[in-house]
C-alpha cells in the first residue's frame, strides 16, 4: 500500500495539471481578439522596404492610403490594402459607400472599392482604432521628416533637370530639388531589388497625363520614397510607382494608377484610381 501511494499520488497530480493545461488551451481561439473575428488593428498591407538606407514607415505601413483631412473617391476606384483617416472622422471618407463591420464591432467599415481583406478606418470608430490611427499618423509624419533630412548623394542628384524630368533614368540615391518637379514624359527607375531611391521635392510634384513611371532591373516600388512639400497631382491615365509622403494633398486624375502608398498630411483625392500596395 505504501509503495502504491508513493507512486500513484504524484502521477495523479501530474494528470490533473496536464488536463488543466489542455482545457485552458482549448479555450483560446488563437486570435488576439479573443475569437470575436473583429479586426481591432489594421493588418499589415503589402510589403514595406527592408533595404538598407530606406525610410521606416512604422505602423503607417499598415495602410495603403493614410490621410489626416479626408480620403475621397469618384467611383469606381480600386484599392488593395487598408484606408485610414485621422484625426478626421468617418464623414471625411467620401464616395466609398461604406458597409458597417459584419461583426457590429464598429472598429472599421468595408467598401466594394477596397479589395478584401482591406478595410476603412477613421478616427471616430471604436477603440482601439482611433489610438492605432493616431500612432500611424505620427509614424507617417516621422517618415516624412526622416526623408526630408537625408543628404543628396551628389551634385548630379541635386536639382536634376532643373526640376523637369524629361526622359530620365534614375539610378539609386538621394535626389533633391529646391523647386517644383514636373514629369512630362515617362520616367524610369533602374536598379536592383535592394536599391533605394529618396526624392526630396521642395515644391509641388506634377505628372503629365498618360505617362508612366517604369521600373527596370528589379527595382521595387516599396524602395522608392517621394517626399513632397507641396501638392502632388497625377494626370489622367498616368501610372506611378513608389511611396508618396505628402506634406499636403495627393490627387490622382481619372483612371490613373499607382503601385505604392499614398500617405498625405492633408487629403487624398481619387478619380476611378487603382491603388495597389506593393
Amino acid at each position: 500500500m505504501n509503495t502504491f501511494e508513493t507512486y500513484s499520488k504524484p502521477r495523479s497530480w501530474l494528470l490533473v495539471l496536464a488536463l488543466t493545461g489542455l482545457v485552458a488551451g482549448c479555450g483560446d481561439s488563437g486570435g488576439g481578439d479573443g475569437g470575436s473575428g473583429s479586426s481591432a488593428t489594421a493588418e499589415p498591407a503589402g510589403a514595406v522596404s527592408t533595404a538598407a538606407g530606406s525610410v521606416s514607415l512604422g505602423t503607417a505601413g499598415q495602410y495603403t492610403i493614410l490621410a489626416k483631412a479626408g480620403v475621397s473617391t469618384v467611383p469606381n476606384s480600386v484599392v488593395t490594402g487598408n484606408v485610414g483617416l485621422s484625426p478626421t472622422a468617418r464623414v471625411g471618407l467620401t464616395g466609398w459607400s461604406e458597409t458597417a463591420a459584419a461583426d457590429n464591432s464598429d472598429l472599421y467599415s468595408t467598401s466594394d472599392q477596397v479589395a478584401a481583406p482591406g478595410k476603412l478606418y477613421a478616427a471616430d470608430y471604436a477603440e482601439p482604432t482611433p489610438t492605432n490611427l493616431g500612432t500611424a499618423v505620427l509614424n507617417m509624419e516621422a517618415a516624412y521628416t526622416d526623408a526630408a533630412g537625408r543628404t543628396a548623394t551628389s551634385a548630379a542628384t541635386t536639382n536634376l533637370g532643373a526640376g523637369t524630368l524629361t526622359s530620365q533614368t534614375l539610378t539609386a540615391g538621394v535626389y533633391e530639388w529646391g523647386s517644383a518637379v514636373t514629369i512630362p514624359t515617362d520616367l524610369t527607375f533602374s536598379g536592383s531589388a535592394t536599391d533605394v531611391w529618396i526624392l526630396k521635392v521642395a515644391g509641388t510634384l506634377d505628372m503629365a497625363a498618360a505617362k508612366n513611371v517604369i521600373l527596370s532591373g528589379g527595382a521595387l516600388p516599396q524602395n522608392i520614397f517621394w517626399q513632397v512639400s507641396g501638392a502632388v497631382t497625377m494626370g489622367a491615365s498616368t501610372h506611378f510607382e513608389g511611396i508618396i509622403l505628402g506634406k499636403t494633398g495627393i490627387t490622382f486624375g481619372n483612371l490613373a494608377s499607382i503601385n505604392g502608398r499614398l500617405l498625405a498630411q492633408t487629403a487624398v483625392v481619387l478619380d476611378a484610381t487603382t491603388v495597389t500596395v506593393p
